[in-house]
C-alpha cells in the first residue's frame, strides 16, 4: 500500500466518523474538512457504498448514515485516549452531578473499546492527573442533563425557582442555551411568566419537570442572542 492509498483509507475512515456524528454532511463540507475536491468526495462516497455501508443521499441536502445502522467501534490513538481522560478530569470539577454521571458513563463505554495497552495507559493517566479547583467535590445542582434534553428537543419545562431574595416562584420556560461560569451553570430561557429571556442559575432550581408540550424553536444562534440583547 503506497502513501496515496494510506491517505485515502484514512480519509474514508474519517468520513465514516463524520457521517456517524452529524445528521447531514454535504460534499462541499466534507471536501473542505479533508482538503480535497468535491469530485474526490463523490468517489469516496461511492467507494463506501460499494463496500456495503448504507449511506443515504438526500437530494439537495447531503449524505447521512442509514438510521439504526451501527459501525464497529472505532479505535482511538493513545493521544486521543489521553485527551478524553484529560477532559474527564476537567468534567469532575463541574458543579452539576447529573453531567458528571452521564460523562463518566460515556467515558466508561469509550474505555471498553480501547486496546488493552491503551486502556492500561488511560487508567494510569486518570490516576496521575488532578486539578485543584473544586477539590471539596461540591455539587450544587443536578439538573443539567435534563435541561440539555429539554433544550435540544424543545420541550416546555416547569421549574420552581428561588431568587436572590429567597422568594420561590413557579415558571414555565423554554430552554435556549446553557452557559458555564466558574461557580455555576446558567440557563438562558424564555420565561413565560415574565414574557422575556431570563437567566436562571441551576443551583437555584429547586424542582424541575419536563413537560410533554413542545415549544416553537427560537430562530437565532447564541451569538445572535448576545448581539441582540447585550
Amino acid at each position: 500500500m503506497n502513501d496515496s492509498d494510506t491517505k485515502r483509507l484514512s480519509r474514508l475512515n474519517a468520513i465514516l466518523t463524520q457521517l456517524q456524528t452529524k445528521r447531514i454532511s454535504t460534499a462541499p463540507q466534507l471536501a473542505a474538512k479533508f482538503s480535497v475536491s468535491v469530485r474526490t468526495i463523490y468517489r469516496d462516497i461511492r467507494a463506501l457504498e460499494q463496500a456495503g455501508i448504507p449511506i443515504v443521499t438526500e437530494e439537495g441536502k447531503g449524505y447521512s448514515m442509514m438510521e439504526h445502522y451501527s459501525i464497529p467501534p472505532i479505535m482511538f490513538t493513545e493521544n486521543q485516549a489521553n485527551a478524553l481522560i484529560l477532559a474527564e478530569q476537567l468534567v469532575m470539577k463541574n458543579k452539576d452531578a447529573s453531567f458528571i454521571k452521564d460523562y463518566t458513563e460515556a467515558i466508561d463505554k469509550i474505555k471498553a473499546v480501547l486496546k488493552h495497552n491503551l486502556k492500561d495507559n488511560a487508567n494510569l493517566l486518570a490516576e496521575r492527573t488532578r486539578f485543584s479547583q473544586n477539590v471539596n467535590g461540591e455539587r450544587n445542582s443536578n439538573n443539567l442533563s435534563d435541561l440539555q434534553f429539554a433544550l435540544t428537543n424543545f420541550y416546555l419545562t416547569k421549574i420552581a425557582y428561588t431568587n436572590e431574595a429567597d422568594s420561590t416562584t413557579e415558571r414555565l420556560i423554554e430552554p435556549f442555551a446553557l452557559l458555564s461560569t466558574q461557580e455555576n451553570w446558567l440557563l438562558v430561557a424564555w420565561c413565560r411568566l415574565r414574557n422575556e429571556f431570563r437567566y436562571f442559575r441551576l443551583d437555584r432550581i429547586k424542582k424541575l419537570e419536563i413537560l410533554t408540550e413542545k415549544f416553537t424553536p427560537h430562530k437565532m444562534t447564541l451569538q445572535e442572542y448576545f448581539d441582540k440583547f447585550y
